[in-house]
């Protein structure tokens, strides 16, 4: 039995999404931008697409909605194009040490093009303290960019709190929402956000679509170059069939949303309590009640993080280290140093993330697993032994 424990990853695609798309991957292929009866269909499809996700985000003008290719493209997108919009008042942004590497990236980008860029720290738990974003604003602060909730520990931060602050100083707020969007309640409305970045495959939708929501009335500039598509802002030929799944997607997301996140929060607090009381040397990175329903990130001291997902996968068990753009190369987690973590103190650190196939089995199949699979790495550790041997 396989059991998926990476959903902030990537998540499977529900049948039904797959269903909506499949007549625009078939018989209605007409390009959205043909004005005869094929591309009036395609057309029609995508602002129907376009109209549910505004109507999932809280927007109240569909046209606030710019379909990209995904969650990276919409950060690039909203960060470019709002900092190079508003360059002649000024060139300072600001961000947070915790970013995805899409936001930290790009803003790092934008500093060799001239930019001046202020990294907010966070505290133990990985919250931002409202009044050091207040001190780092100055008159030149045109965007600041700080995560919905972070794709490591799930921790959600105060968003309609520090956009009110950014927004009284006249800059651009904007939000990574790619974790959160479809697992907790958004309105952009409340939030005051002025761009919000989300994407399909983060909520049981097609890989290679996401989202731009831009508040009327935000000044920016296209990073691509090319014909009038999505408003001017984006342009290249709509991807029907895929902004028709993640509209799908939405719907799903949110008519489950209430029951999945009881179920969800149930499901990780019995696997995180069980962990922490069962197996020694362990510890909760994040805030205990300000997070994500599905995501708990623990570390395990005397195990490295390596040896721990390959002896897990071994088992038939899928978990990460961190983000999925990086742990391919199991670098030190940006986010966990930020908040203080130190491998050689605290140990490799495992991210479990739970989705709407994780069933009690599954938590409890990985409770009784677990404390053997830390043992024998712990113990390869200390014996200077290869820990593939000690799983032998």
């Amino acid at each position: 039995m396989k059991i998926y424990l990476d959903h902030n990853a990537t998540t499977p695609m529900r049948p039904e999404v797959l269903e909506a798309m499949l007549p625009y991957l078939q018989g209605r292929f007409g390009n959205a931008n043909s004005i005869h009866g094929w591309g009036r269909e395609a057309k029609q499809a995508l602002e129907q697409a376009r109209e549910v996700v505004a109507s999932a985000l809280g927007a109240k003008d569909k046209d606030s909605i710019v379909f990209v290719s995904s969650g990276t493209e919409a950060d690039n997108l909203a960060l470019k194009g709002a900092a190079w919009a508003a360059r002649d008042r000024g060139r300072h942004l600001v961000t947070s040490t915790v970013e995805h590497h899409a936001v930290i990236n790009t803003c790092k980008s934008l500093e060799e093009q001239g930019f001046d860029v202020t990294l907010l720290p966070v505290d133990e738990e990985g919250l931002i303290d409202s009044e050091t974003l207040r001190r780092s604003l100055r008159a030149d602060t045109t965007v600041v960019s700080l995560m919905h909730a972070n794709n490591e520990t799930g921790v959600v931060s105060p968003i309609a709190e520090v956009a009110e602050l950014a927004r009284a100083r006249g800059s651009v707020f904007h939000t990574d929402a790619v974790q959160t969007f479809g697992r907790v309640p958004i309105d952009v409305e409340s939030l005051g956000v002025d761009l919000l970045s989300i994407s399909g495959h983060k909520i049981y939708g097609p890989k290679g679509i996401g989202a731009l929501y831009v508040r009327p009335g935000t000044r920016m500039v296209p990073h691509l170059h090319g014909g009038q598509q999505e408003r001017g802002r984006r342009p290249g030929t709509e991807n029907v069939a895929a902004a028709v799944g993640l509209a799908r997607a939405a719907e799903l997301c949110l008519a489950s949303m209430p029951a999945e996140t009881e179920r969800l929060s149930m499901l990780r607090d019995r696997l995180e309590g069980a962990t922490l009381s069962r197996i020694e040397g362990t510890r909760r990175n994040g805030h205990r009640e300000q997070r994500l329903p599905n995501t708990s990130n623990i570390s395990f001291r005397g195990a490295d993080e390596e040896s721990l997902i390959l002896a897990l996968d071994l088992e038939g068990i899928a978990v990460a280290a961190g983000a999925a753009c990086t742990s391919g190369s199991l670098e030190p987690s940006h986010v966990l140093q930020a908040m203080g973590w130190k491998p050689e103190s605290h140990g490799g650190a495992l991210r479990f993330s739970l989705g709407s196939g994780t069933t009690q089995d599954d938590i409890e199949r990985l409770i009784d697993l677990l404390p053997a699979v830390v043992e024998r790495i712990r113990a390869a550790a200390a014996g200077h032994t290869e820990p593939a041997l000690a799983l032998a």
